[in-house]
């Protein structure tokens, strides 16, 4: 028989309590890897911004209070880290926004050192829930009761409705060898996608670059011919080996996926797809083979240079945030694998 809508919200708020409670349980526990009491562990975390969090999520095994504020902290200073460095690449305003960006991150490192030495789990938008979403993983087998750390992270955004198994070692090592089974078709379809695309990128960027141009009218009588202008310049030529190399390696990389999927293997290719692909984007930029002076309106051809560079520097921290995404879910996982194998 199912729950009341009463029940459900009686339990919704248990769960929550206990979640907003747990921290002070581990200040009074006081049971670490490190030796160290939770609060002072959560302040160095943040302490040294990505680099500290990168040590704690892999020293820490027992708490789950201080491998969220690492987890947080990676990818909150990961992402200002990569971003600081991208918008420096913007002429003439990029010294501003990276000077906005350090004020920014030296006001939330101080407050989340503050935060975390208080002994609050403070979640900053998106990164918190991120972390969140990363460490149930993590709470399966870091020697705490069956069940304990995972159901009350998840109770807040999905009151539980049946009970979930509990103690069941064999879940991570499924998890990692044959993730989400029933989603392979799913992943196939998007691995069959991306080759497709990547051979239509290919084949345009090798034959048909010549259509990156501007189109001027040109009226004769009652005829009107159009005249195309090339807007890229010779410079090309020295990026398109490189973008010819990622789109093969993605060709091949994700051929490949569709043959062998495994958690880890797939996340590795994508981390490294991913990787040429921020290489590819910041070659591009150092580059910058467009020539956009053929565009008879001024006010066009002096505003699309900042703006296609923008739009560069957006695709770039974009794809370097799902890099940075991938690798926590992959060590968390990998850590996970060695300790139930250990086990």
């Amino acid at each position: 028989m199912g729950l009341s809508p009463e029940e459900r919200r009686k339990i919704y708020e248990e769960e929550k309590a206990r979640i907003e409670a747990e921290p002070q349980q581990e200040m009074a526990e006081g049971d670490l890897t490190t030796g160290l009491k939770p609060n002072v562990a959560g302040l160095l975390c943040y302490l040294g911004t990505w680099i500290t969090g990168i040590i704690f999520l892999i020293i820490e095994h027992k708490s789950r209070f201080v491998r969220y504020h690492a987890i947080q902290s990676i990818i909150v200073f990961g992402i200002l880290t990569i971003a600081s460095a991208l918008i420096g690449w913007i002429p003439f305003i990029g010294i501003f926004f990276r000077a906005v960006i350090g004020i920014f991150a030296f006001i939330l490192w101080v407050v989340l050192m503050v935060k975390a030495y208080q002994g609050e789990l403070y979640k900053v938008p998106v990164a918190g829930d991120i972390a969140e979403g990363v460490l149930p993983a993590a709470d399966k087998v870091a020697g705490k009761p069956a069940g304990a750390g995972e159901e009350r992270a998840a109770a807040p955004e999905r009151p539980p409705e049946t009970p979930r198994a509990e103690g069941q070692p064999e879940r991570v090592k499924r998890r990692m060898e044959d993730y989400f089974s029933d989603s392979r078709s799913t992943r196939i379809a998007a691995s069959v996608w991306a080759v497709i695309w990547s051979i239509i990128l290919l084949v345009f960027f090798s034959f048909y670059h010549q259509y990156i141009a501007y189109y001027h009218p040109v009226t004769s009588g009652d005829v009107t011919t159009w005249t195309k202008i090339p807007l890229l310049t010779s410079g090309y030529f020295g990026w398109l080996p490189i973008l010819m190399t990622t789109l093969i390696l993605s060709v091949i990389g994700y051929v490949f996926l569709i043959i062998y999927d495994r958690y880890i293997l797939r996340q590795s290719v994508l981390v490294l797809l991913n990787l040429f692909g921020v290489a590819t984007v910041l070659t591009l930029l150092s580059i910058f083979p467009f020539d956009f002076s053929a565009i008879p309106n001024a006010s066009v051809a002096n505003v699309l240079p900042p703006l296609v560079t923008i739009v560069l520097i957006i695709i770039a921290i974009g794809l370097v945030i799902g890099i940075l995404v991938m690798l926590i879910k992959l060590i968390v996982n990998v850590i996970n694998l060695g300790r139930q194998s250990a086990v």
